[in-house]
């Protein structure tokens, strides 16, 4: 497929924008929907299967380019324009200091809308679909609007492949390096200096998963971050602590399990068992969710490949197998 596009009249300086130093913000189009794009001042030709969702993006980013497109603008919008047909204008809105702040798929906005409607919402997907930092966002909403009077962010100390082994340092020492990602989200919502002062107050609390039992969180917004490193007794014991006026998100992966080999996933266990209790919430992101640089998508899709193949073996062997004692019954 081809496609031929004219921006008249032309506009050097929002052309220069649209384009990015030696036509970056081009090549990132390309790789995002596998087109190739030729440029001759303001004529681009568009060749490729994903030919017009290419040329929708020229045209989102070019009607932008009245300013400066930073990397980060042209990846978050190439989200948006794939999944533009899909996505409804009232996806809900969010008070944090990044105004801009909102679902930019299908699946990310009904992921806010059940985490609005529902006092427990799990959203299971791939890295990147921004799983943790929407329910960090909404978490910091609901903080600002007054609706819970603290923010307590957990997950499970569980390494991810290697062994730290013995860690100096204070408690809070040892286990910041598991919560950094939760740290960040939250100096980017609200600021560095007012997340300190609110950490001194105790409104925002940031604790390993083993700080949560035997306790009862009420007027919380609770977030549960990388769950599928849960076992299904810790899963149960956090889900037990959810007291009145509480609001709770749990965010995981379940492709990315680092529980010793044998131990059953409680996010996966939750996911079986929950699936049909009322109150209860579960958003599935897929790779077409991912917000992070366009070649994250196709990792997380050849991976997919790669995870389906097996099972996809084993299936036609028993097919095979099924065959064979078919005719040896004859």
């Amino acid at each position: 497929m081809s496609l031929e596009l004219s921006f008249e009249p032309a506009d050097n300086a929002r052309l220069v924008r649209l384009c990015g130093a030696f036509d970056e913000n081009l090549r990132q189009i390309e790789n995002a929907f596998d087109i190739a794009i030729v440029r001759r001042g303001a004529h681009f030709t568009l060749r490729g299967r994903n030919a017009r969702r290419g040329e929708m993006a020229l045209r989102h980013f070019y009607a932008r380019a009245d300013r400066d497109l930073p990397r980060e603008d042209i990846q978050l919008g190439l989200v948006e324009v794939a999944n533009r047909d899909e996505a409804p204008a009232d996806a809900p809105v969010l008070v944090t200091r990044r105004s801009e702040l909102h679902g930019r798929t299908q699946h990310q906005i009904d992921y806010l809308k059940n985490i609005q409607e529902h006092d427990i919402t799990f959203g299971i997907g791939p890295a990147g679909t921004g799983k943790t930092y929407l329910a960090v966002a909404s978490a910091v909403d609901a903080f600002e609007r007054d609706l819970v009077e603290r923010i307590i962010l957990t997950r499970p100390a569980v390494e991810a492949g290697e062994r730290l082994g013995f860690l100096p340092g204070d408690l809070a020492q040892k286990v910041d390096p598991y919560l950094r990602p939760l740290y960040d989200a939250l100096y980017d919502l609200m600021g560095f200096d007012r997340v300190g002062k609110l950490f001194e107050r105790g409104a925002i609390e940031v604790a390993p998963l083993a700080f949560m039992r035997g306790r009862t969180l009420n007027n919380a917004f609770i977030i549960l971050d990388e769950a599928q490193n849960t076992t299904p007794e810790q899963m149960k014991m956090f889900l037990t602590r959810i007291g009145f006026g509480a609001k709770v998100v749990v965010t995981g992966d379940l492709t990315q399990v680092d529980l010793p080999r044998g131990n059953r996933s409680g996010l996966a266990e939750a996911r079986a068992l929950l699936g049909r209790v009322r109150g209860l919430a579960f958003t599935e992101f897929g790779k077409e969710d991912v917000v992070r640089h366009p070649l994250v998508a196709h990792i997380v899709e050849a991976y997919a490949r790669k995870r389906d193949a097996p099972e996809a073996a084993a299936h036609k062997d028993e097919e095979e197998d099924k065959g064979h004692d078919d005719e040896a019954d004859e």
